[in-house]
């Protein structure tokens, strides 16, 4: 049974009983950005300092073995409320916010971070908020609390990729798949990163292709899950999954030292074309070179990539 959640009024009442919420909300409205143009694409780059907790989080497992979850209720601001989703996950404000509505939706249970069995909740998820894009970091690929299980949700449209994806799938992409109620595409090349558009108004039909998709993605021996970034949402009757094969957490220019580093650290908002910058530094110097080239760094292999399509491909 389909639920209505009015954000708009959630978010207005966090604001009004919480004031850290409601001052990075503020300033989000002084946010800086820059767009780069591609072959008939954008990447945009956001100065958002705030966001420096998650760019720069230490995710190895004895540093997150030391700090309390942040994201389990015990241990979030009195001030933090939540809106309950079937028993199973809960609605936050997101309070370090890189969209004008940013929420992180947890599970009540301290669980890991895996994308395994999760695949109908997100399509739930993205049908019940359907003006928004539900998307899922990996443990490896962007989650700076790899150790409780969450997505987040961003305003659909306001990362370049949902239109990027529209368009793929209106004849720019190399079509995979293509039957009465299901597609998928692939992104032309050029477009910096490896990414499969899946699109259908079938649900099971839907999460079984992304599932056999994740199947045929190369995992590391030392990590629960193929490192991947996956975005979703919900339009016209019709889901759309954008899933984003990886094979790189950080950039070089990460870890490099001085004039050379950038502090960039890709998840899912950085493979969806909007690049966020915590120190105004690397926003003021990054250039349309860089971008491509740490974009192309954390995709996945160009080469394996296409044994995968011809796999997905009947």
């Amino acid at each position: 049974m389909k639920q209505n959640y009015n954000i708009a009024d959630f978010m207005a009442i966090q604001r009004n009983s919480w004031p850290l919420a409601d001052q990075n909300f503020a300033a989000l409205s002084q946010v800086r950005e820059r767009s780069f143009q591609f072959d008939g694409f954008v990447v945009k780059a956001q100065f958002n300092p705030e966001r420096i907790r998650s760019s720069a989080a230490k995710t190895d497992q004895a540093t997150i073995a030391q700090r309390p979850c942040f994201l389990c209720q015990a241990h979030r601001p009195a001030e933090q409320r939540a809106l309950d989703f079937r028993g199973r996950y809960e609605l936050l404000v997101n309070p370090y916010p890189i969209f004008h509505q940013h929420l992180t939706i947890v599970d009540y249970q301290h669980r890991p971070q895996l994308i395994a069995g999760r695949l109908p909740d997100l399509l739930d998820l993205a049908r019940e908020l359907s003006g928004f894009t539900i998307f899922y970091n990996g443990p490896q690929c962007g989650a700076s609390a790899p150790d409780h299980f969450h997505f987040q949700a961003a305003p659909r449209n306001a990362m370049p990729v949902d239109t990027d994806a529209e368009r793929f799938l209106q004849g720019k992409g190399e079509i995979l798949i293509q039957s009465s109620a299901t597609s998928v595409v692939a992104a032309p090349p050029g477009y910096l990163r490896q990414l499969l558009v899946f699109q259908s108004t079938k649900r099971e039909e839907l999460t079984q292709l992304v599932e056999q998709a994740i199947s045929f993605l190369p995992q590391q021996a030392e990590h629960d899950e193929p490192m991947l970034n996956i975005l979703a949402n919900f339009n016209n009757n019709c889901w759309q999954i954008m899933l984003f094969p990886r094979q790189k957490q950080r950039p070089d220019q990460y870890f490099a030292e001085g004039d050379d580093q950038l502090l960039m650290s890709p998840a899912s908002v950085e493979m969806g074309g909007l690049a966020i910058l915590p120190r105004y530094e690397d926003f003021n110097k990054i250039s349309r070179d860089d971008l491509a080239d740490i974009l192309e760094q954390v995709s996945l292999d160009k080469a394996i990539f296409e044994e995968i399509k011809q796999k997905l491909a009947p």
